[in-house]
């Protein structure tokens, strides 16, 4: 009969492999990267026009269903982060339990952060419309509070990829220490989470200094989370590598880890 631990073990990967979790993971990675470059980057780029508030408020009225799109598509990042939390903590678990609680706890705090900066950029909306607001104040007021926002985004940005960066470094150790993916993804996400604690601790410090970093300091991200993503979509984990993990810390049955695949 198994024992308490083998069944836990067994319970918490029943029904999907660890491939098929990987490959999930990546799924869900490619739609977050997707969909942060569409809201983050290709957004603001169509509709914020740098220190000029009345460009900017004029943009927001003007294309107001593609401003939308970009909150809907950030709170979509916001809702992959949470399954990807849970399927990287059961992909990685194995290999040191406490470093892939404290991954998923990163995660999750850094994506409540994110998730509740969005509700400040739901404001300019707001101040822009035909609501109470419009008569309340001068035209000039308005489109300067309706432009705040997005200035607190760029803050937010900046505190919640702090937690980002401590989360992609718990999942470089776990990568490099597992070998269930190539050391070489390992590597680059190391490098990635030290470029996100540069750039945001650089940006609550010395914002001018860290607009010169950009876009150098975002390559990192490009290549270790696109590398991963590919290959945890493409070609998932290293299951053999997998299954020896599990029987280090939870001896189970030949038969019961042959079903994992």
């Amino acid at each position: 009969m198994p024992t308490g631990r083998e069944t836990t073990a067994i319970a918490s990967v029943k029904g999907a492999s660890p491939r098929q979790l990987a490959r999930t993971a990546g799924a869900l990675y490619l739609i977050n990267i997707v969909g942060g470059a569409f809201a983050i980057s290709v957004v603001p780029a169509m509709l914020v026009v740098q220190g000029d508030a009345a460009a900017t408020a004029q943009n927001i009225q003007t294309h107001e269903l593609l401003y939308r799109a970009g909150l809907a598509a950030h709170v979509v990042v916001t809702v992959t982060n949470v399954p990807l939390a849970v399927l990287f903590y059961e992909l990685f678990k194995v290999v040191n339990r406490r470093i892939a609680l404290l991954d998923a706890f990163f995660i999750l705090v850094a994506t409540a952060l994110e998730a509740a900066g969005l509700v400040n950029q739901f404001a300019s909306l707001a101040l822009l419309g035909n609501g109470p607001y419009a008569d309340a104040l001068p035209t000039a007021q308005l489109q300067a509070l309706a432009y705040l926002p997005g200035d607190l985004s760029h803050i937010d940005y900046s505190i919640h990829t702090v937690f980002f960066g401590f989360d992609i470094i718990c999942t470089a150790y776990l990568v490099l220490r597992s070998g269930l993916l190539p050391k070489a993804i390992g590597v680059l996400l190391a490098v990635d989470g030290l470029a996100y604690l540069v750039y945001s601790f650089t940006d609550l410090l010395a914002p001018e200094l860290a607009a010169g970093l950009v876009p150098w300091i975002q390559l990192p991200a490009l290549f270790g989370e696109g590398s991963l993503c590919l290959w945890l979509l493409v070609a998932g984990v290293d299951v053999e590598r997998w299954k020896q993990w599990a029987q280090a810390t939870t001896p189970t049955r030949p038969g019961q880890l042959e079903a994992m695949r």
